[in-house]
């Protein structure tokens, strides 16, 4: 469909709906087009709606706000983020925790083979705090206004002028605004503007060369198998990681302890640069005798966890080379849309609520217009860009570290233990916040 717009003043943004017809807002300070409605961009539109002088709307393909995978882990900097965001009730009331006297457990480590405890990761103050992922979506878009989301809009191409940014959906419709930001994911549509092929190439997600078999379990159906076992009841309820060559399992407790979230890792490094087969999907459902089968040999326990997940599905986790920029004048992409990575330190999400927090904190300073953002949206990505970069490295490294296979560690449990009980320790302790102040002292 060709659609011919007359291009508005710019400091009003437009919207062409399904019926094509423009769709004028009232004149605010600020208009943002979102593209993109997982946890990130919802949380980032929620924090930005609280400032009237700014237009605000959100893209997102799907028809309905929906998220996939099941449980997900954060931090003490991702919990910092959602209170930061003005989300801490929301996301207390759905939220786990380590049972007492565990609470300070982030995971405990233990030997695959044998179930031999080694060590415990402990995050002081907040330990495993975790959550279902459509859960959490669902409530902090409980406190999205009417109004902003517009869905049934997949995003095909960005493009901007000196004056303005445009967001064109594949039904036909655009969005015109003072700016774009991208939260689409991994496959972002945005970060083809951001970063054109014909000069950065084509820049395409990678298979990590990891495969993630999940599964949910009731805890009392896991409980009573790894009885069965001879294993103890703990295993179930205080999130555990099982450790081996090539392979971990990792498990800890979602709804309100209500499920298991199991995720069992298996890694090929018999190639550097391992590829997937020619039109394998990056999510199928398998049988559970392909599990059991790659975890041959495994503890009692991982064999009482695994035989509890009749259908598991398999993830080939892919992750993005570090990017050079996120920022292109009037076009940003944060999240996985710039630093997708794989979840080994079950960061990705805590890193795309730093992304929402801080940008929030910028686009919402009444500094902040359609004259100045550009200096903005380059500030962010100034005070984000290590940090993010060094993030989705630190996670591909966390996955060899639990493998055996990570740099002067190996199989070397006295330096695993060490590694495991500090390496977190730069991720965890940092308060977005101060990338806010950062920026602001680059701004000044």
């Amino acid at each position: 469909m060709t659609l011919n717009i007359q291009r508005q003043a710019p400091e009003q943004s437009e919207i062409m709906v399904a019926n094509n017809t423009v769709a004028n807002t009232q004149q605010k300070r600020l208009s943002i087009g979102i593209v993109g409605g997982g946890i990130g961009g919802v949380a980032f539109a929620v924090a930005l709606s609280r400032d009237s002088q700014l237009d605000i709307q959100l893209f997102e393909a799907a028809p309905q706000f929906s998220e996939i995978g099941a449980g997900v882990s954060f931090g003490p900097n991702a919990v910092k983020a959602i209170q930061r965001l003005g989300l801490e009730d929301s996301y207390q009331r759905i939220a786990d925790s380590s049972p007492a006297p565990f609470e300070d457990v982030w995971f405990e480590w233990r030997r695959g083979s044998d179930d031999a405890y080694l060590t415990a990761s402990l995050a002081s103050g907040v330990g495993q705090s975790s959550v279902h992922r459509a859960d959490f979506l669902d409530a902090i878009v409980a406190n999205l206004p009417e109004g902003i989301a517009h869905f049934g809009k997949r995003c095909v191409e960005v493009q901007q002028d000196a004056d303005s940014a445009t967001a064109y959906f594949d039904d036909g419709t655009h969005f015109t605004g003072d700016v774009i930001i991208g939260f689409d994911g991994i496959k972002s549509a945005v970060r083809h503007h951001v970063m054109p092929p014909a000069e950065y190439g084509e820049i395409t997600p990678f298979w990590s060369g990891t495969y993630a078999y999940r599964g949910m379990i009731p805890t009392d159906e896991l409980e009573a198998a790894l009885e069965a076992k001879g294993s103890e009841n703990r295993l179930a309820l205080v999130p555990q990681m099982y450790l081996g060559k090539d392979r971990h399992i990792l498990t800890f407790p979602v709804k309100q302890s209500q499920l298991i979230n199991v995720v069992a890792f298996i890694t090929d490094r018999t190639t550097p640069n391992p590829k997937l087969s020619e039109g394998e999907e990056w999510v199928q459902a398998v049988s559970q005798e392909e599990l059991l089968e790659v975890f041959e040999g495994w503890s009692p326990a991982c064999q009482a966890i695994l035989e509890c997940i009749p259908e598991p599905t398999r993830w080939a986790l892919h992750e993005l080379p570090e990017l050079p920029r996120y920022h292109r004048d009037r076009v940003l992409i944060v999240g996985d849309a710039a630093h997708a990575l794989v979840p080994h330190q079950g960061a990705g999400a805590g890193q795309a609520l730093e992304d929402a927090y801080v940008l929030a904190s910028l686009l919402s300073d009444e500094n902040c217009d359609r004259h100045t953002v550009n200096d903005v949206l380059a500030a962010f990505e100034q005070v984000r860009h290590a940090r993010t970069c060094k993030v989705q490295r630190t996670s591909h490294e966390a996955g060899n570290v639990y493998e055996y296979a990570g740099i002067g560690i190996g199989d070397n449990e006295t330096k695993l233990i060490e590694n495991l009980e500090h390496r977190f320790d730069w991720l965890w302790n940092h308060d977005p916040h101060d990338d806010v102040v950062a920026a602001q002292l680059y701004l000044a």
